[in-house]
């Protein structure tokens, strides 16, 4: 749901009946409260209440604090406009980035963004769904930009820059597919593991890469992508080893995940990645994957419980 549809909708909380908008009957929420439920109810230049609706209780229920939240934050940082058209994920993810630079987490990461001349595509990459999702907003790469103090970023869409977060005394490198790990480093530090993102498929930087003669482990999605990837990084980086993860499987289905599964059909083929990759115990959890067309996401891992069975220190 869009910011501005659910400022309409706390305004129909409030004073019962609202303009009839486009962008409100079109939303697919509005809609079900609409035609499936009838709690609200279309007249020919407003949306009204009927009577014995319990669509108070409803907007109660999943849509008030949420409303209240959002809009404290936007006001609070100054997002707040009229033309305001935020998914309700997106301001989620900006609160969740506006935390992190208020605890200090991002500092390391926010230089490295300037040092690298990072470009919109890298750093939606890091934030978001993928490195396109940014692509053509505007004012959700405007309310990034004022979050993370950094001036405008260029539009370039080709990205070849290492992001770390330094250990002094580091016994090992953890690579990690995704942005999430690097963002809470305290969860690694105790264990003197350095944490390295080269972001996704962009891995051209990792031919050059000096490992320090540490050893180094992948972290990844358990997807046909995050697994492609690491196929990838092991021709730059021989020795690395891959991660078996600890988090519990979702589904791709029921999680609206974007990476699919190739030849689903014969799970053995192991959606035609190199099978020399993988050990036997490798192979089983990825045809159970494939056969349950479920993934792993990569931060759902216990990282603590895999750095102290599976790395080397």
């Amino acid at each position: 749901m869009k910011w501005n549809v659910l400022k309409d909708m706390q305004a129909l909380y409030e004073c019962g009946k609202i303009k009839r908008k486009p962008s409100f009957v079109d939303d697919p929420d509005v809609d079900h409260l609409i035609n499936s439920t009838k709690e609200l109810c279309v007249l020919r230049k407003e949306i009204i209440i009927p009577e014995n609706s319990t669509f108070r209780q409803t907007y109660d229920k999943l849509y008030r604090e949420k409303f209240a939240l959002y809009s404290l934050f936007l006001k609070d940082n100054g997002l707040e406009k009229p033309q305001t058209r935020f998914e309700h994920t997106d301001i989620e993810q900006l609160i969740e980035i506006k935390a992190q630079m208020d605890s200090g987490s991002l500092k390391s990461l926010r230089e490295q963004i300037l040092k690298a001349n990072e470009t919109v595509r890298g750093v939606s990459f890091m934030f978001f769904k993928n490195e396109k999702y940014l692509d053509e907003k505007e004012a959700l790469v405007d309310a990034i930009e004022k979050i993370l103090q950094v001036p405008e970023l260029p539009s370039g869409k080709d990205k070849q820059y290492l992001y770390v977060v330094p250990c002094k005394s580091a016994k090992a490198i953890l690579l990690c597919e995704n942005l999430y790990f690097l963002r809470v480093p305290d969860r690694v530090k105790q264990y003197n593991v350095e944490l390295w993102f080269a972001g996704g498929y962009n891995i051209g930087m990792l031919e050059n890469v000096d490992t320090r003669n540490l050893s180094i482990y992948y972290l990844c999605d358990w997807d046909y992508d995050g697994l492609r990837i690491f196929d990838l990084v092991k021709k730059k980086i021989p020795q690395i080893e891959l991660l078996f993860p600890n988090a519990t499987p979702v589904s791709i289905i029921k999680s609206e995940h974007d990476s699919h599964w190739k030849n689903s059909h014969i799970p053995h083929e192991l959606s035609n990645l190199n099978k020399d990759l993988f050990d036997s115990q490798e192979r089983q959890l990825i045809e159970l994957l494939i056969s349950s067309n479920s993934w792993i996401v990569e931060e759902s891992n216990d990282i603590a419980e895999l750095i102290k069975t599976k790395v080397k220190l």
